[in-house]
């Protein structure tokens, strides 16, 4: 089975840094196969025959505790929630110049439509959405300064998602395409 291993946090501001190769090292030290590392913001592409993601991610989770000293939430989905996902994500969504469209990859702790009335959303400037594992976020640029999203920093909420651009999203799932039996 093909997952993607979202790391929460990793190489912002200078902090929790991991350097993808070692990254890379120690997926495949966990006996995974197929293991790369898309951009330095923790997106992992690999296979395994797990099946159970809740273990998986522990196991991952472990595994980086170990090897790198300090804590990273591991937020998984399989190459089949990301079909669904990306049928979800409107195609002119896109994350440039004009707009900023970013992924919420929600644990499962939080996964569930009513995640969308916890967040402080302004629909006058910005379209939220939720998809099964996901909210999709997207704001004119022109209309950042009006958003009412950067509000969950800090929260519950925020502590238990990590957010990728669309074009991340995208890529990272033409990767997982490209994993042989995929």
């Amino acid at each position: 089975m093909v997952y993607v291993a979202w790391l929460r946090g990793i190489n912002v501001g200078g902090k929790g840094m991991i350097s993808m190769a070692a990254l890379k090292k120690m997926f495949e030290r966990l006996g995974f196969g197929d293991v790369r590392t898309y951009i330095n913001s923790g997106n992992v592409i690999f296979t395994t025959r797990a099946v159970s993601p809740a273990p998986l991610a522990k196991r991952i989770e472990d595994g980086i505790g170990e090897d790198f000293g300090f804590p990273v939430k591991v937020v998984l989905r399989t190459r089949d929630d990301m079909v669904a996902l990306l049928k979800a994500l409107p195609k002119t969504w896109q994350h440039d110049q004009r707009a900023q469209c970013n992924v919420m990859f929600l644990s499962r702790e939080i996964d569930a439509p009513s995640i969308l009335s916890a967040l402080p959303s302004n629909p006058s400037v910005e379209t939220v959405r939720y998809t099964p594992g996901a909210v999709l976020w997207r704001i004119d640029r022109s209309q950042v300064t009006r958003s009412r999203m950067t509000r969950i920093v800090g929260t519950a909420i925020y502590k238990n998602m990590t957010i990728r651009n669309a074009n991340t999203v995208r890529r990272v799932h033409a990767l997982m395409d490209d994993v042989k039996g995929a």
